[in-house]
């Protein structure tokens, strides 16, 4: 059964999708043969590198001399890897992911699926003893929860590196779920969810307008890595007529 399906660039010659089964073996670059994935540009090596395929992830060889690959999560939020020249089977975990190969001056990008990511069920009800304390306790329901989404939003939206929402562009964004907000209010949030998710600001945030650039960028740093706003969270900052977070 084939378990890695790889998307082929546009400028290659491949045509539709590459699937291919557990313990098989695909060569990307600029010279491979039939069988591999020809991605025609100058400044690609001729043997690129290799992926190999297991049940629920792959591994990727990076064969180049010089190039350093990035392996993205297109659904991470900047989630990423980086395969160093001359790493063997380095293993891949994302369901999602796009090999980024630096090329003369051009970034080319090809997308490798893994379909049969499996999970076992969360459910600890049956087992003895206390429950395990969460994590991270967030009301998805609160002002600050919407604080929080609204300003992972940009990162969620496919823009991994976009620039975090100033105060200002957060009190517009939140305007429809939350009339009365204003910037002080906003400001509030920021510092109770730092102080909620124990974080504090750096060193070198001495300036007030650094102090809060500093908060947002460890807030969305830490909900992001940990899954705390999810894409499916965004529902917060559209909620229907009538309704507003408290």
């Amino acid at each position: 059964m084939y378990s890695v399906i790889v998307v082929p660039p546009t400028y290659g010659s491949a045509e539709g999708q590459v699937r291919i089964a557990a313990g098989e073996r695909l060569t990307f670059g600029r010279a491979v043969t039939d069988d591999g994935l020809l991605i025609d540009h100058e400044g690609v090596p001729r043997v690129a590198g290799e992926i190999t395929a297991h049940r629920s992830f792959w591994l990727l060889s990076n064969l180049s001399e010089d190039q350093t690959y990035v392996v993205e999560n297109p659904e991470g939020a900047g989630e990423h890897l980086k395969i160093a020249p001359g790493r063997m089977e380095a293993p891949v975990p994302f369901e999602f992911s796009r090999v980024v190969l630096p090329a003369a001056g051009d970034l080319l990008t090809f997308d490798v699926w893994a379909p049969r990511h499996a999970f076992r069920s969360a459910d600890r009800r049956g087992l003895p003893g206390a429950a395990t304390a969460p994590a991270f306790a967030l009301d998805r329901t609160s002002r600050y929860f919407s604080v929080l989404a609204a300003l992972c939003e940009p990162r969620l939206r496919g823009e991994p590196h976009a620039s975090l929402p100033a105060v200002e562009q957060l009190v517009e964004r939140l305007r429809g779920v939350w009339p009365t907000v204003t910037r002080s209010a906003v400001y509030w949030n920021i510092d109770y969810l730092t102080l909620k998710l124990r974080l504090r600001p750096g060193p070198d945030t001495a300036e007030p307008g650094q102090r809060v650039n500093g908060k947002k960028e460890s807030l969305v740093s830490l909900a992001l890595r940990f899954d705390l706003v999810r894409e499916d969270d965004l529902v917060v900052l559209a909620a229907t007529a009538g309704e507003t977070v408290r």
